[in-house]
């Protein structure tokens, strides 16, 4: 944040949200103990937490309910990424071993259930509204992974399937967490909307970059081994586009060598290192960099309603951000 006051605000309500996200996932049984404080104790990036608390910038973003609202999204988001680590079979989340590889897949998945309760019990003191927001919201999500588990329908493009369980999956609990912000904020109802708006598309880039960061990072900016959605073929846009232009014929006798590799079993290391260094130098995963990028871009301008100042300004970085994590 380029304010240093504003900095300085986000960051003292984050440490109360630190605070917070500790004691609700603290339990009396040692086991329950240990496993909820796990992924939450491993860090990550707090993003959407941060949404909330800047959102509620736009208007009083001193009301304690704010600290409440960025504890139930930050919640959401983390009892989910126990349950996705199960069904991704992923070995690492935010760079400690996942959960279901330290305890089970059964107890993974119940102190997912559990951290789902604890939000659910939080947003209650919120109010209805509220508690509204964060079913459809779930509801959303839970859609979200169904389609990706599916696929898409007979006759749909998998690349149109794609981008909306980004929506549903990802954007929408991005779009709530700014949406709770300025809600408890007092904002009125076209900035609600503009920073709903804003985090639904901003929510779309990030998770494009992080399919770009899947092939492209060293593993440190995304807190997971290089290539595990390769692995575990988990769709990705980058898979997504090169399969298209097989399909289309459009692509070259490497193109479609190197989608049958990647079709593939990829459990041998030397395999995975190989398909991730030929996706690295792809025009495929450079167009996923321009989509990440067009999202971002989109997401700026839902901040057309907002008063010009240092919330707006961070707002707009924060999209830039997000799409710069692609190079």
């Amino acid at each position: 944040m380029q304010d240093p006051e504003l900095a300085d605000r986000i960051a003292q309500r984050m440490a109360q949200v630190d605070a917070a996200l500790d004691a609700a996932t603290r339990s009396a049984d040692q086991l329950a103990d240990d496993a909820g404080r796990h992924l939450v104790a491993a860090g990550g990036k707090r993003f959407r937490p941060l949404l909330t608390l800047l959102a509620g910038e736009l208007g009083d973003g001193t009301v304690p309910e704010l600290v409440d609202a960025a504890v139930v999204v930050e919640l959401t988001q983390v009892a989910s990424l126990y349950h996705d680590d199960v069904m991704d079979s992923a070995p690492v989340r935010r760079g400690a071993p996942s959960a279901h590889t330290v305890w089970g897949n059964t107890v993974a998945i119940l102190v997912g259930d559990l951290l789902f309760a604890r939000a659910s019990a939080l947003v209650a003191g919120l109010g209805p509204e509220a508690v509204v927001l964060q079913s459809r919201t779930f509801e959303r999500m839970c859609l979200g992974q169904l389609h990706e588990t599916i696929g898409p329908r007979d006759g749909e493009d998998p690349v149109d399937h794609y981008l909306q369980v980004l929506s549903d999956k990802t954007a929408s609990l991005l779009a709530t967490s700014a949406r709770l912000g300025a809600l408890f904020g007092g904002c009125p109802p076209e900035i609600v909307e503009a920073v709903t708006a804003y985090g639904e598309k901003v929510g779309m880039a990030f998770q494009l970059a992080d399919d770009v960061l899947d092939v492209a990072s060293s593993g440190a900016e995304s807190g997971k081994t290089p290539g595990t959605d390769l692995r575990e073929h988990v769709p990705t846009m980058p898979v997504l586009l090169l399969r298209r232009l097989v399909e289309r014929g459009e692509g070259t006798a490497a193109d479609a060598d190197l989608l049958a590799r990647l079709d593939g079993d990829l459990s041998d290391d030397a395999a995975l290192a190989a398909v991730v260094a030929d996706l690295r130098g792809h025009a495929v995963l450079a167009g996923t960099r321009e989509l990440a990028h067009r999202w971002a871009r989109e997401a700026a301008a839902e901040l057309a309603p907002l008063a010009d100042g240092p919330v707006k300004q961070a707002f707009a970085d924060l999209a830039e951000m997000l799409a710069d994590r692609t190079v």
